[in-house]
Formats: C-alpha cells, structure tokens, sequence
C-alpha cells in the first residue's frame, strides 16, 4: 500500500503533463528549428553563392563566433539559475530573447552589404548570443516540468516530433520558396539575395509566434528555491563538469551527433546540386532527413521500453551509419549516381538513424541534472544546459569550419553555379557520407560510457524528494 510520503512525493515532483502542455513545451524547439535549422543549412551556401564570402573565410568566421559562445553560454547559464524574472524562471527568455533574435535571424540573409564581413560578423554573433539566450533557458525549462522519467520520455519524443516538422519545413520549404522568388530560379545565385531576406523573415516571424505560445503553455515547478539560487555561479560549470560523469559522457556525445549532423547537413545542398545533378531534387532530398522522425518519434517510447535506451542508441546509430555507406556506395558508381530514387532511399535510412538517436539524448539531460542535484543539492539547471550548449555549439561550429575547409580544400569553385571538378565533388561526398559516418561510430562508444539506466535515475529523484519533504 502507497504511503502518505510516496504520494506527497508524486504530488510534488513527479507531475504528469498533458497533451496540450507537451506540445506547447514541443513549439519551443519548432520554433527555434524554424530560425536556427536554416541557418544551419543554409547560411554556408548563402556566405559563399550569394553573399559572396570565400568559403574558408566563412569557416573562420563560424569558428570565431562558436569561441565567442564558449564564454556566452556558461554566463547565460548562471544568470538564468541566479535570476527569477516575473514572466518565469526560464520561460520569460522565450519572449525577451525571441524578439531581438527574430530580428537578427532575419538580417543574416540580408544582401545590402554584400561581401562586407564585418556586418556578418555582426549579424552572425548578434543571432547566435540571442539563441543561446532562448536555448540555454529552454533546456532547463524541459528539467523544471517534472521529474518523472517516463513523462520526460514523453515530453522529449513530442518535442522532437515537433522539432523535426520545423526541420522538415525549413529542409522542404526553404529551397522551394527562395527558388520561386528568385528572379534566375536559383538558390545558389547573387540574384537570389533578395528571395532569401524574405525568406528568412517568413520563417522568423513564425518563429517568434511560436515562441510565444510555448511560453503560455509551460510553467516552472521543479526549481531551486530563490535563496539556493543565490550562491549560483560560473565557476559552478566547471565543477559540475568534474564531477557529473554521466553529465560528461553527454556532453561529449552532443559534440560528436551535432558535428555529424551540422557536417551532413550545411553539405547537403552541395550535394544535390553538383554531385547528384538534381537541383530540384533537393527539397526532397533535404525532407527526408526530417521525416523519418513522425514515423519513428512516436514510437520512442515503446522502444525503449522494449530493448532500454542504450540498445536503443546503438541500433539506430548503426542504421544511421548503414545509411550513410549507402550514400557512399551510390555516389562512386556512376550507374547508381543518376538513379535519385536509390539516393533518397539512402537518405531515408539514414534520417530514420540519425533522428531517433540525436532525438532522445535530449530526455537525458534532466537525468544528469537529476544526478547532479543528488550529489551537490544544487539543481542548477540553467549551468547544465549551458554546458550541453557548449558542446552542442562547439558541434555546430565543426558543421560550418570542416565543410568551409574542406571545400577550400578540394578547390570548391562558388562562382560556377553548375558543376565542379571531380576532386571537388569527392570532397562533398566526404562531408556527405564519410566525416559523419566517422563521427557516428565515436557517438557509439561515447554512448556506452553512460551509467544512468531508468532503475538508476528513478531512485536518484525519489531521494531528493524525500530530502525536501524532511
């Protein structure tokens, strides 16, 4: 029979959410897909075809702004833990940072100043320090839900859902939408510039829109108390970090899936166009590596239920990486490189790999939150997600500097809107189906490493309850 204290307990930390709050948490990332995944695909292709940056100078640059956020981020972390604003502990972000961001987002695929790098400079930092001041509070609101294990389960694969159809509009649609107000009907073009502004500023004010409704669906409930809160500090990152292993593990599993993924996708475009020779061709292309998720996502649950979630991390990273050899293979015979429906399949099966995967790690963030809490008392969510931020970023930053690089590299030619050389193509096919599938099988052994199972991580968050209750 339950006892008084077990019920308290639930009452108390272990909420249940409903639909309606699930997906309004989910709009969150939509949101945040819609402006950060388009940037992410797309502002590679647009510095070097469009504005007119050489590649590797644009590579220097998504390095520099990825050090830049090395200091941002710990900083918004600790603020966001130290401070209770009036609208919500970490909601009120969604508003105060979701204004100023939709403004810049739109602004980096401006074309007024066309070839100048400092206003890049400018916009790109401008965009990313705002993004972090959604993102970092966003992933600790995900921890101040509830404590249930199985409900976060839930919450995450919601989310993802949703981020995925914000991945999936900015993948299908960007591409269709610049092509059809561009004046020559390309995407890679200097006379796109103008399509690409409105663009952008379509997708931002859905965004921001987006954002607002998230913040009047959620609600703060599992948080440090106010005089907690008060000896939060920067320093409190590092520490954490020393001393959550299973926080480290994560960590080094976001660096590894976000670089992966960054890689693949800023090269995507690339190699639809040059490789394949099917420009149009591309929003389907780029579609699939969303919609695996509303086949896959909602069936996470059960899955994991069914094998645990480390048997789960280790079948769909290697379906992921089937998926990419699939692509390789395609690629280099040049009886399957015309046959676009074999390389869509390849597309979809790794997609399918990659989503559930890069999916779930989110669930395991309020886990080391959890495990942190019980070891120091101290549920410094915001510092967490800083962390993860970090790594997350420092992943994105591989996305934009390796194919920069690597496309210099090979003699990538960004005026020749057409075709380009063979080592050029064996360059893009590298960034395609090689670096990530490398990075995948590292994401693997990374993922072995961690130690929270649901047995674990459910009596971890029963402790600390009971703690608070005594």
């Amino acid at each position: 029979m339950e006892s008084n204290s077990q019920k308290t307990i639930e009452a108390k930390g272990f909420y249940k959410l409903s639909w309606v709050q699930r997906i309004g948490f989910g709009s969150g990332d939509l949101a945040q897909n819609l402006i950060y995944q388009t940037v992410a695909q797309y502002l590679l292709i647009f510095y070097t075809n469009v504005y007119g940056l050489p590649a590797a100078t644009a590579a220097i640059m998504f390095l520099i702004v990825r050090l830049v956020d090395v200091v941002w981020d710990p900083l918004v972390g600790a603020y966001v833990d130290k401070h209770n604003p009036k609208l919500g502990k970490y909601r009120s972000y969604l508003i105060l940072g979701g204004i100023p961001l939709t403004g810049f987002a739109i602004l980096c695929f401006w074309n007024g100043f066309s070839g100048s790098l400092l206003y890049a400079y400018i916009t790109y930092v401008g965009m990313s320090m705002l993004y972090t001041l959604i993102n970092v509070p966003y992933g600790a609101l995900n921890a101040s839900l509830t404590r249930d294990t199985d409900e976060i389960t839930k919450l995450t694969s919601t989310r993802m859902f949703l981020a995925n159809l914000g991945g999936l509009a900015v993948a299908y649609g960007i591409p269709i939408i610049v092509r059809s107000l561009s004046p020559d009907g390309k995407i890679n073009s200097t006379e796109a510039g103008s399509a690409w502004f409105i663009t952008m500023t379509i997708y931002a004010v859905a965004g921001l829109l987006l954002l607002f409704f998230c913040y009047f669906q959620t609600k703060e409930r599992v948080v440090m108390d106010a005089k907690e809160t008060e000896n939060v500090k920067v320093s409190d990152l590092w520490k954490e970090f020393v001393h959550n292993r299973p926080l480290r593990v994560l960590a080094f599993f976001f660096i590894t899936a976000f670089a992966m993924m960054a890689i693949g996708n800023s090269a995507g475009s690339y190699y639809m166009i040059y490789n394949v020779q099917a420009p149009d061709m591309l929003p389907y292309f780029a579609a699939l590596g969303s919609i695996p998720a509303f086949i896959f996502m909602p069936m996470v649950p059960a899955i994991k239920r069914s094998i645990g979630k480390k048997q789960m991390f280790y079948v769909f990273l290697t379906i992921a990486i089937l998926g990419m050899a699939m692509l390789y293979v395609i690629s280099v015979i040049p009886a399957l490189k015309t046959q676009v429906w074999l390389v869509l399949i390849a597309q979809f099966v790794k997609s399918t790999g990659v989503i559930v995967a890069t999916g779930y790690m989110w669930a395991l963030v309020p886990e080391v939150i959890s495990y942190g809490e019980h070891s120091t008392g101290k549920r410094i969510s915001g510092i967490v997600n800083a962390l993860t931020g970090i790594f997350f970023k420092a992943g994105m930053a591989l996305g934009g500097v390796v194919p920069g690089f690597v496309l210099a590299f090979v003699g990538f030619d960004e005026k020749n809107a057409v075709s380009q050389s063979a080592f050029a193509e064996q360059g893009i096919l590298w960034l395609v189906a090689v670096i990530p599938a490398i990075l995948l099988a590292v994401a693997m052994f990374i993922i072995s490493k961690y130690e929270l199972d649901d047995d674990v991580i459910h009596k971890i968050n029963i402790e600390i309850e009971e703690r608070q209750l005594k």
